[in-house]
Protein backbone atom coordinates (compact mmCIF):
# COMPACT_ATOMS: atom_id res chain seq x y z
CA UNK A 1 0.00 0.00 0.00
CA UNK A 2 0.85 3.75 -0.27
CA UNK A 3 2.10 5.55 2.85
CA UNK A 4 -0.85 7.68 2.43
CA UNK A 5 -3.26 4.45 2.67
CA UNK A 6 -1.42 3.45 5.63
CA UNK A 7 -2.01 7.11 7.38
CA UNK A 8 -5.95 6.93 6.41
CA UNK A 9 -5.85 3.23 7.91
CA UNK A 10 -3.99 3.99 11.43
CA UNK A 11 -6.92 6.92 11.69
CA UNK A 12 -9.48 4.57 10.92
CA UNK A 13 -8.38 1.98 13.37
CA UNK A 14 -7.94 4.60 16.00
CA UNK A 15 -11.60 5.81 15.12
CA UNK A 16 -12.75 2.18 15.91
CA UNK A 17 -10.77 1.06 18.36
CA UNK A 18 -10.84 -2.71 17.45
CA UNK A 19 -8.83 -5.13 15.29
CA UNK A 20 -10.87 -7.10 13.12
CA UNK A 21 -10.86 -10.06 10.59
CA UNK A 22 -7.74 -8.33 8.56
CA UNK A 23 -6.30 -6.23 10.87
CA UNK A 24 -4.07 -6.88 13.59
CA UNK A 25 -1.98 -4.24 16.28
CA UNK A 26 1.86 -4.42 17.70
CA UNK A 27 3.53 -2.14 19.77
CA UNK A 28 7.19 -2.70 18.81
CA UNK A 29 8.48 0.47 20.15
CA UNK A 30 10.27 -1.76 22.47
CA UNK A 31 11.38 -3.94 20.11
CA UNK A 32 10.13 -7.12 17.53
CA UNK A 33 7.33 -8.62 18.66
CA UNK A 34 8.71 -12.49 19.27
CA UNK A 35 5.55 -14.19 18.30
CA UNK A 36 4.17 -13.22 14.78
CA UNK A 37 3.84 -17.22 13.46
CA UNK A 38 0.01 -17.44 14.72
CA UNK A 39 -0.70 -14.40 12.88
CA UNK A 40 1.18 -14.88 10.26
CA UNK A 41 -0.36 -18.52 9.87
CA UNK A 42 -4.21 -17.19 10.00
CA UNK A 43 -3.76 -14.17 7.46
CA UNK A 44 -2.27 -16.69 4.86
CA UNK A 45 -4.96 -18.85 5.11
CA UNK A 46 -7.97 -16.74 4.76
CA UNK A 47 -9.03 -15.93 0.89
CA UNK A 48 -8.66 -11.81 1.96
CA UNK A 49 -4.66 -12.21 3.44
CA UNK A 50 -3.95 -9.64 6.48
CA UNK A 51 -2.24 -6.47 7.44
CA UNK A 52 -0.20 -6.10 10.72
CA UNK A 53 0.29 -2.94 11.65
CA UNK A 54 3.47 -1.77 14.10
CA UNK A 55 3.39 1.28 15.84
CA UNK A 56 0.17 1.29 18.07
CA UNK A 57 -0.39 0.19 21.59
CA UNK A 58 -4.28 -0.68 22.28
CA UNK A 59 -3.39 -0.59 25.85
CA UNK A 60 -2.37 3.14 25.64
CA UNK A 61 -6.32 3.98 24.15
CA UNK A 62 -4.95 3.03 20.38
CA UNK A 63 -2.20 5.50 20.76
CA UNK A 64 0.66 6.01 18.02
CA UNK A 65 3.51 4.80 19.85
CA UNK A 66 5.95 4.50 16.46
CA UNK A 67 8.76 1.62 16.02
CA UNK A 68 12.12 1.28 17.61
CA UNK A 69 13.68 0.79 14.22
CA UNK A 70 11.87 0.43 11.12
CA UNK A 71 15.05 -1.51 9.06
CA UNK A 72 15.12 -3.76 12.07
CA UNK A 73 11.70 -4.57 12.43
CA UNK A 74 11.57 -5.24 9.16
CA UNK A 75 14.47 -7.59 9.01
CA UNK A 76 13.22 -9.81 11.78
CA UNK A 77 9.56 -9.80 10.80
CA UNK A 78 11.16 -11.62 7.50
CA UNK A 79 12.89 -13.66 9.31
CA UNK A 80 9.83 -14.96 11.06
CA UNK A 81 8.03 -14.86 7.78
CA UNK A 82 10.65 -17.62 6.26
CA UNK A 83 10.19 -20.28 9.02
CA UNK A 84 6.95 -20.30 8.08
CA UNK A 85 5.72 -23.06 5.42
CA UNK A 86 5.41 -21.92 3.14
CA UNK A 87 6.80 -19.01 3.60
CA UNK A 88 5.49 -15.70 3.71
CA UNK A 89 6.20 -13.36 1.57
CA UNK A 90 5.03 -10.01 3.46
CA UNK A 91 5.24 -6.26 1.60
CA UNK A 92 6.07 -3.43 4.00
CA UNK A 93 5.11 -0.24 3.77
CA UNK A 94 6.09 2.86 6.27
CA UNK A 95 4.37 5.79 7.38
CA UNK A 96 4.75 9.13 9.75
CA UNK A 97 2.00 9.64 12.10
CA UNK A 98 2.62 12.77 14.68
CA UNK A 99 6.16 12.25 14.48
CA UNK A 100 7.10 8.87 14.48
CA UNK A 101 7.03 5.79 12.04
CA UNK A 102 4.49 3.12 11.99
CA UNK A 103 5.33 0.27 9.47
CA UNK A 104 2.59 -1.92 7.84
CA UNK A 105 3.18 -6.00 7.10
CA UNK A 106 0.86 -6.96 3.96
CA UNK A 107 0.70 -10.85 4.27
CA UNK A 108 -0.86 -12.09 1.57
CA UNK A 109 -3.21 -15.16 0.58
CA UNK A 110 -1.73 -18.26 -0.72
CA UNK A 111 -3.45 -20.31 -2.46
CA UNK A 112 -6.03 -23.21 -1.62
CA UNK A 113 -3.75 -26.15 -2.32
CA UNK A 114 -0.98 -25.11 -0.03
CA UNK A 115 -2.92 -24.34 2.66
CA UNK A 116 -2.72 -24.74 5.73
CA UNK A 117 0.20 -22.18 6.14
CA UNK A 118 2.16 -23.28 9.44
CA UNK A 119 4.64 -22.37 11.59
CA UNK A 120 7.74 -25.10 10.82
CA UNK A 121 8.85 -24.49 14.29
CA UNK A 122 5.84 -26.73 16.18
CA UNK A 123 4.62 -28.64 12.89
CA UNK A 124 1.42 -28.94 10.86
CA UNK A 125 -0.80 -29.55 13.65
CA UNK A 126 0.16 -26.94 16.42
CA UNK A 127 1.50 -24.47 13.77
CA UNK A 128 -1.55 -23.66 11.52
CA UNK A 129 -4.17 -21.15 12.42
CA UNK A 130 -6.88 -19.28 11.40
CA UNK A 131 -8.56 -16.11 11.96
CA UNK A 132 -11.53 -16.03 13.86
CA UNK A 133 -12.71 -12.48 14.39
CA UNK A 134 -9.85 -10.42 16.16
CA UNK A 135 -8.27 -13.86 17.01
CA UNK A 136 -5.74 -16.42 16.05
CA UNK A 137 -7.36 -19.92 16.37
CA UNK A 138 -5.84 -23.13 16.35
CA UNK A 139 -7.19 -24.89 13.41
CA UNK A 140 -9.14 -28.17 14.35
CA UNK A 141 -8.28 -31.54 12.76
CA UNK A 142 -11.35 -31.22 11.03
CA UNK A 143 -10.01 -28.25 9.50
CA UNK A 144 -6.67 -29.91 8.69
CA UNK A 145 -8.18 -32.64 6.98
CA UNK A 146 -10.45 -30.17 4.90
CA UNK A 147 -7.69 -28.55 2.94
CA UNK A 148 -5.58 -32.45 2.46
CA UNK A 149 -8.65 -33.83 1.38
CA UNK A 150 -9.49 -31.08 -1.24
CA UNK A 151 -5.57 -31.34 -1.88
CA UNK A 152 -5.59 -34.87 -2.81
CA UNK A 153 -9.17 -35.13 -4.24
CA UNK A 154 -10.66 -37.50 -1.22
CA UNK A 155 -13.80 -37.93 -1.27
CA UNK A 156 -15.42 -39.28 2.03
CA UNK A 157 -19.10 -40.62 0.10
CA UNK A 158 -16.75 -43.64 -1.75
CA UNK A 159 -15.29 -45.14 1.61
CA UNK A 160 -16.67 -48.70 2.66
CA UNK A 161 -18.87 -49.39 5.06
CA UNK A 162 -16.69 -51.40 7.82
CA UNK A 163 -19.83 -53.29 9.27
CA UNK A 164 -22.06 -53.36 6.01
CA UNK A 165 -22.51 -56.01 3.42
CA UNK A 166 -24.69 -55.98 0.28
CA UNK A 167 -27.06 -57.55 1.93
CA UNK A 168 -27.47 -54.08 3.68
CA UNK A 169 -28.78 -52.88 0.21
CA UNK A 170 -32.23 -52.53 -0.65
CA UNK A 171 -31.74 -55.04 -3.80
CA UNK A 172 -34.73 -53.75 -5.62
CA UNK A 173 -34.07 -50.35 -5.90
CA UNK A 174 -30.18 -50.99 -6.08
CA UNK A 175 -31.03 -53.38 -9.49
CA UNK A 176 -33.40 -50.63 -10.53
CA UNK A 177 -30.81 -47.84 -10.40
CA UNK A 178 -28.02 -50.56 -12.12
CA UNK A 179 -30.36 -51.10 -15.06
CA UNK A 180 -30.97 -47.45 -16.02
CA UNK A 181 -27.22 -46.96 -16.02
CA UNK A 182 -26.74 -49.79 -18.19
CA UNK A 183 -29.39 -48.33 -20.36
CA UNK A 184 -27.72 -45.55 -20.23
CA UNK A 185 -24.23 -46.87 -20.65
CA UNK A 186 -24.57 -50.10 -22.78
CA UNK A 187 -20.23 -51.30 -22.16
CA UNK A 188 -21.56 -51.83 -18.12
CA UNK A 189 -23.46 -54.59 -19.70
CA UNK A 190 -20.05 -56.16 -20.93
CA UNK A 191 -19.17 -55.98 -17.08
CA UNK A 192 -19.22 -58.20 -14.51
CA UNK A 193 -21.49 -57.59 -11.32
CA UNK A 194 -18.47 -56.86 -9.50
CA UNK A 195 -16.81 -54.33 -12.34
CA UNK A 196 -20.19 -52.43 -13.12
CA UNK A 197 -20.54 -52.15 -8.60
CA UNK A 198 -16.79 -50.84 -8.48
CA UNK A 199 -17.64 -48.44 -11.48
CA UNK A 200 -20.75 -46.87 -10.06
CA UNK A 201 -19.13 -46.44 -6.80
CA UNK A 202 -21.48 -48.62 -4.93
CA UNK A 203 -19.21 -51.55 -3.85
CA UNK A 204 -15.47 -51.34 -2.75
CA UNK A 205 -14.93 -55.27 -2.60
CA UNK A 206 -17.01 -56.57 -0.37
CA UNK A 207 -18.37 -53.41 1.36
CA UNK A 208 -20.80 -50.85 0.20
CA UNK A 209 -19.59 -47.33 -0.16
CA UNK A 210 -21.07 -44.96 1.96
CA UNK A 211 -22.99 -43.44 -0.83
CA UNK A 212 -24.81 -46.59 -1.34
CA UNK A 213 -25.46 -47.37 2.06
CA UNK A 214 -26.90 -43.89 2.13
CA UNK A 215 -29.08 -43.46 -0.90
CA UNK A 216 -29.99 -47.51 -0.89
CA UNK A 217 -29.52 -48.62 2.70
CA UNK A 218 -32.54 -50.41 4.26
CA UNK A 219 -31.35 -48.79 7.68
CA UNK A 220 -28.68 -46.38 7.42
CA UNK A 221 -28.65 -44.91 10.78
CA UNK A 222 -27.67 -48.60 11.98
CA UNK A 223 -24.04 -47.71 10.78
CA UNK A 224 -24.19 -44.21 10.94
CA UNK A 225 -26.86 -43.26 13.86
CA UNK A 226 -25.94 -39.29 13.42
CA UNK A 227 -26.40 -39.09 9.65
CA UNK A 228 -29.98 -38.00 9.60
CA UNK A 229 -31.80 -34.85 10.55
CA UNK A 230 -33.02 -33.51 13.18
CA UNK A 231 -36.01 -30.68 13.03
CA UNK A 232 -37.22 -28.60 15.75
CA UNK A 233 -39.73 -26.07 16.01
CA UNK A 234 -38.66 -23.18 18.42
CA UNK A 235 -41.61 -20.60 19.94
CA UNK A 236 -39.70 -18.00 19.74
CA UNK A 237 -36.25 -16.13 17.80
CA UNK A 238 -33.91 -18.34 19.94
CA UNK A 239 -33.36 -21.82 21.39
CA UNK A 240 -34.11 -21.78 24.62
CA UNK A 241 -37.10 -19.73 24.35
CA UNK A 242 -40.56 -21.01 25.59
CA UNK A 243 -44.18 -20.48 25.20
CA UNK A 244 -46.48 -19.60 27.92
CA UNK A 245 -47.07 -23.22 28.82
CA UNK A 246 -43.12 -23.39 29.41
CA UNK A 247 -43.16 -25.50 25.97
CA UNK A 248 -39.71 -25.39 24.93
CA UNK A 249 -40.38 -27.13 21.40
CA UNK A 250 -43.55 -27.18 19.64
CA UNK A 251 -42.52 -30.00 17.84
CA UNK A 252 -38.98 -32.22 17.37
CA UNK A 253 -38.44 -35.10 15.60
CA UNK A 254 -35.48 -37.45 13.93
CA UNK A 255 -35.94 -37.70 10.55
CA UNK A 256 -34.28 -41.00 9.47
CA UNK A 257 -33.72 -43.27 6.02
CA UNK A 258 -32.32 -42.82 3.04
CA UNK A 259 -31.14 -39.48 1.56
CA UNK A 260 -34.66 -39.82 -0.81
CA UNK A 261 -36.83 -40.75 2.74
CA UNK A 262 -35.48 -38.33 4.68
CA UNK A 263 -36.08 -35.27 1.85
CA UNK A 264 -39.46 -36.55 1.65
CA UNK A 265 -40.19 -36.75 5.33
CA UNK A 266 -38.45 -33.27 6.14
CA UNK A 267 -40.68 -31.21 3.68
CA UNK A 268 -44.01 -33.02 5.29
CA UNK A 269 -42.11 -31.79 8.84
CA UNK A 270 -42.24 -28.28 7.08
CA UNK A 271 -45.65 -28.02 5.51
CA UNK A 272 -47.21 -29.48 8.98
CA UNK A 273 -45.34 -26.95 10.95
CA UNK A 274 -45.83 -23.60 8.38
CA UNK A 275 -48.41 -21.54 8.35
CA UNK A 276 -50.61 -21.21 5.32
CA UNK A 277 -52.23 -17.84 4.26
CA UNK A 278 -54.70 -17.31 1.39
CA UNK A 279 -54.08 -14.92 -1.13
CA UNK A 280 -56.51 -13.72 -3.49
CA UNK A 281 -55.66 -12.62 -6.83
CA UNK A 282 -56.63 -8.91 -7.22
CA UNK A 283 -57.16 -9.51 -11.09
CA UNK A 284 -59.20 -12.74 -11.34
CA UNK A 285 -60.47 -13.23 -7.54
CA UNK A 286 -59.30 -16.68 -7.38
CA UNK A 287 -58.40 -17.46 -3.74
CA UNK A 288 -54.87 -19.74 -3.31
CA UNK A 289 -53.34 -20.71 -0.16
CA UNK A 290 -49.38 -20.30 -0.07
CA UNK A 291 -47.14 -21.88 2.65
CA UNK A 292 -45.37 -19.14 4.96
CA UNK A 293 -42.03 -19.98 3.18
CA UNK A 294 -41.74 -21.59 -0.61
CA UNK A 295 -41.46 -25.57 -0.99
CA UNK A 296 -38.96 -25.29 -3.51
CA UNK A 297 -36.96 -23.28 -1.90
CA UNK A 298 -37.00 -25.60 1.39
CA UNK A 299 -36.88 -28.99 -0.83
CA UNK A 300 -33.72 -27.44 -2.61
CA UNK A 301 -31.65 -26.15 0.73
CA UNK A 302 -32.67 -29.76 2.60
CA UNK A 303 -31.48 -31.25 -0.95
CA UNK A 304 -28.25 -29.37 -0.72
CA UNK A 305 -27.64 -29.91 2.94
CA UNK A 306 -27.75 -34.00 2.59
CA UNK A 307 -26.22 -34.37 -0.58
CA UNK A 308 -23.20 -31.63 -0.07
CA UNK A 309 -22.39 -32.18 3.64
CA UNK A 310 -19.27 -33.04 4.85
CA UNK A 311 -19.18 -36.95 5.16
CA UNK A 312 -15.54 -37.68 7.16
CA UNK A 313 -15.34 -39.18 10.19
CA UNK A 314 -15.12 -35.42 11.81
CA UNK A 315 -18.64 -35.00 11.21
CA UNK A 316 -20.43 -37.89 11.23
CA UNK A 317 -21.68 -37.36 14.37
CA UNK A 318 -23.24 -34.41 13.44
CA UNK A 319 -26.84 -34.26 12.18
CA UNK A 320 -28.48 -32.14 9.56
CA UNK A 321 -30.57 -29.40 11.37
CA UNK A 322 -33.78 -27.87 10.44
CA UNK A 323 -34.68 -25.11 12.69
CA UNK A 324 -38.19 -23.39 12.81
CA UNK A 325 -38.11 -19.89 14.56
CA UNK A 326 -41.14 -17.51 14.80
CA UNK A 327 -39.05 -15.14 12.62
CA UNK A 328 -36.95 -17.72 10.19
CA UNK A 329 -35.91 -21.12 8.95
CA UNK A 330 -32.82 -22.08 9.25
CA UNK A 331 -31.05 -25.42 7.52
CA UNK A 332 -27.66 -26.43 8.87
CA UNK A 333 -25.23 -28.59 7.07
CA UNK A 334 -22.15 -29.89 8.78
CA UNK A 335 -19.03 -29.39 7.20
CA UNK A 336 -18.16 -25.69 5.74
CA UNK A 337 -17.91 -24.54 1.75
CA UNK A 338 -15.64 -26.92 0.06
CA UNK A 339 -12.15 -26.03 -1.95
CA UNK A 340 -12.61 -22.69 -2.99
CA UNK A 341 -16.06 -21.66 -3.27
CA UNK A 342 -17.39 -18.38 -1.35
CA UNK A 343 -20.31 -17.15 -0.06
CA UNK A 344 -19.79 -14.36 -2.79
CA UNK A 345 -19.88 -17.26 -5.41
CA UNK A 346 -22.78 -19.34 -4.24
CA UNK A 347 -24.85 -19.67 -7.32
CA UNK A 348 -22.63 -17.57 -9.85
CA UNK A 349 -19.57 -19.94 -9.71
CA UNK A 350 -19.49 -24.18 -10.48
CA UNK A 351 -17.96 -25.37 -7.53
CA UNK A 352 -16.22 -28.59 -6.89
CA UNK A 353 -18.67 -31.83 -5.96
CA UNK A 354 -17.33 -33.06 -2.39
CA UNK A 355 -19.51 -36.10 -2.77
CA UNK A 356 -19.66 -36.47 -6.21
CA UNK A 357 -20.75 -40.56 -6.20
CA UNK A 358 -23.22 -39.92 -3.80
CA UNK A 359 -24.73 -36.86 -5.70
CA UNK A 360 -24.66 -38.89 -9.12
CA UNK A 361 -26.89 -41.93 -7.09
CA UNK A 362 -29.10 -39.15 -5.32
CA UNK A 363 -29.68 -36.78 -8.78
CA UNK A 364 -31.20 -40.53 -10.11
CA UNK A 365 -33.20 -40.93 -6.94
CA UNK A 366 -34.51 -37.43 -5.51
CA UNK A 367 -34.85 -35.61 -9.14
CA UNK A 368 -31.78 -33.65 -7.99
CA UNK A 369 -30.68 -32.11 -10.70
CA UNK A 370 -26.82 -31.55 -9.51
CA UNK A 371 -26.59 -28.67 -11.95
CA UNK A 372 -25.93 -26.33 -9.73
CA UNK A 373 -29.17 -24.48 -9.86
CA UNK A 374 -30.17 -25.18 -6.36
CA UNK A 375 -28.90 -21.39 -5.01
CA UNK A 376 -30.63 -19.44 -7.59
CA UNK A 377 -33.47 -22.08 -7.25
CA UNK A 378 -33.61 -20.59 -3.44
CA UNK A 379 -33.49 -16.80 -4.75
CA UNK A 380 -36.48 -17.47 -7.26
CA UNK A 381 -38.73 -18.94 -5.04
CA UNK A 382 -37.93 -16.35 -2.27
CA UNK A 383 -38.19 -13.42 -4.41
CA UNK A 384 -41.55 -14.63 -6.09
CA UNK A 385 -42.95 -14.95 -2.16
CA UNK A 386 -41.72 -11.63 -1.87
CA UNK A 387 -39.48 -12.63 0.44
CA UNK A 388 -36.18 -11.57 1.54
CA UNK A 389 -33.30 -13.27 0.00
CA UNK A 390 -31.79 -16.66 1.61
CA UNK A 391 -28.72 -15.88 3.72
CA UNK A 392 -25.83 -18.17 3.66
CA UNK A 393 -23.25 -18.17 6.37
CA UNK A 394 -20.10 -20.67 6.40
CA UNK A 395 -18.77 -21.75 9.92
CA UNK A 396 -15.73 -23.32 10.81
CA UNK A 397 -17.83 -26.27 10.86
CA UNK A 398 -21.21 -26.00 9.16
CA UNK A 399 -23.14 -23.84 6.48
CA UNK A 400 -26.33 -22.40 7.24
CA UNK A 401 -29.10 -21.40 4.87
CA UNK A 402 -31.92 -18.96 6.30
CA UNK A 403 -34.95 -18.16 5.08
CA UNK A 404 -36.91 -15.59 6.58
CA UNK A 405 -40.74 -14.99 6.37
CA UNK A 406 -42.11 -11.84 6.16
CA UNK A 407 -40.93 -8.31 7.44
CA UNK A 408 -42.78 -6.00 9.19
CA UNK A 409 -44.46 -3.16 6.73
CA UNK A 410 -43.50 -0.25 7.22
CA UNK A 411 -46.58 1.24 9.27
CA UNK A 412 -45.46 -1.51 11.99
CA UNK A 413 -41.91 0.18 11.80
CA UNK A 414 -43.56 3.43 12.31
CA UNK A 415 -45.55 2.07 14.89
CA UNK A 416 -42.89 -0.15 16.62
CA UNK A 417 -40.49 3.49 16.78
CA UNK A 418 -43.37 5.19 18.32
CA UNK A 419 -44.10 2.54 20.96
CA UNK A 420 -39.86 2.78 21.76
CA UNK A 421 -40.40 6.37 21.64
CA UNK A 422 -37.59 6.48 19.06
CA UNK A 423 -36.31 9.98 17.76
CA UNK A 424 -37.46 9.60 14.44
CA UNK A 425 -34.87 7.93 12.50
CA UNK A 426 -36.63 5.61 11.00
CA UNK A 427 -35.85 5.84 7.63
CA UNK A 428 -32.46 7.66 8.14
CA UNK A 429 -30.26 7.07 5.10
CA UNK A 430 -27.17 4.75 4.62
CA UNK A 431 -25.40 7.99 4.88
CA UNK A 432 -26.30 8.67 8.80
CA UNK A 433 -25.84 4.90 9.22
CA UNK A 434 -22.83 4.79 8.00
CA UNK A 435 -21.76 7.89 10.25
CA UNK A 436 -23.13 6.74 13.24
CA UNK A 437 -21.20 3.07 12.95
CA UNK A 438 -17.61 5.02 12.62
CA UNK A 439 -17.71 3.77 16.16
CA UNK A 440 -18.51 0.21 16.48
CA UNK A 441 -21.98 -0.24 17.76
CA UNK A 442 -24.55 -3.10 18.99
CA UNK A 443 -27.46 -4.19 17.48
CA UNK A 444 -29.27 -3.06 20.21
CA UNK A 445 -27.68 0.62 19.93
CA UNK A 446 -28.30 0.76 16.10
CA UNK A 447 -31.99 -0.15 16.73
CA UNK A 448 -32.61 2.33 19.17
CA UNK A 449 -30.95 4.73 16.96
CA UNK A 450 -32.98 4.21 13.91
CA UNK A 451 -36.02 4.42 16.56
CA UNK A 452 -37.09 0.51 15.95
CA UNK A 453 -38.28 -1.77 18.58
CA UNK A 454 -37.75 -4.73 16.56
CA UNK A 455 -33.83 -5.35 16.63
CA UNK A 456 -33.87 -8.13 13.72
CA UNK A 457 -36.08 -6.07 11.64
CA UNK A 458 -33.29 -3.10 12.02
CA UNK A 459 -30.63 -5.12 11.12
CA UNK A 460 -31.40 -7.28 8.45
CA UNK A 461 -33.37 -4.25 6.67
CA UNK A 462 -30.49 -1.64 7.34
CA UNK A 463 -27.43 -3.13 7.94
CA UNK A 464 -27.54 -6.24 6.71
CA UNK A 465 -27.93 -4.71 2.65
CA UNK A 466 -24.94 -2.12 3.93
CA UNK A 467 -22.66 -5.15 4.81
CA UNK A 468 -23.53 -6.71 1.78
CA UNK A 469 -21.86 -4.10 0.09
CA UNK A 470 -18.78 -4.26 1.20
CA UNK A 471 -19.52 -1.03 3.42
CA UNK A 472 -20.10 -1.92 7.24
CA UNK A 473 -18.12 -5.01 8.64
CA UNK A 474 -18.81 -6.57 11.43
CA UNK A 475 -15.79 -7.31 14.85
CA UNK A 476 -16.53 -10.85 14.79
CA UNK A 477 -17.54 -11.76 11.16
CA UNK A 478 -17.30 -15.51 12.22
CA UNK A 479 -19.48 -15.21 14.78
CA UNK A 480 -22.56 -13.42 13.22
CA UNK A 481 -25.10 -14.34 15.91
CA UNK A 482 -22.63 -13.62 18.58
CA UNK A 483 -24.02 -11.41 21.39
CA UNK A 484 -20.67 -9.60 21.58
CA UNK A 485 -21.39 -9.12 17.54
CA UNK A 486 -20.56 -4.71 16.99
CA UNK A 487 -20.87 -3.31 13.71
CA UNK A 488 -18.90 -0.90 12.01
CA UNK A 489 -18.20 1.41 8.69
CA UNK A 490 -15.58 0.12 6.73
Amino acid sequence: MLSSELIDLVQRVRRQKAESQTIELKTAHQGTPKRLYDTLSSFSNQDSGGIIIFGIDEKEDYAVVGVYDAQDLQKKVTAQCNQMEPPVRALFTLAEIDGVLVCSAEIPSIDYTQRPCYYTGVGRVKGSYIRVGDADQLMTEYELYSFEAYRKHLHDDERPVERATREALNETALAAYIAERRKERPGFAQMSEAQTDEMLNLMRGDQPTLAAVMNFGIYPQGFFPQLCITAIVVPGTEIGEVDQHETRFLDNRRIEGTISEMVEAALMFCRHNMKTRTIIDPETGLRKDRTEYPIEAIREAVLNALIHRDYSIYTEGTPVQINFFSDRLEIHSPGNLYGRMSIEQLGYAKPDQRNPALAVMAEALTSAENRYSGIPTMRRAMKAYHLPEPKFENGRDEFIVTFYNAMPDQEKVNENAAASGGTAQVGASSKDLLAFCQQPRTRQEIADYLGIKTVFYAISKYVQPLIDAGKIGMTLPDKPRSSKQKYFTK
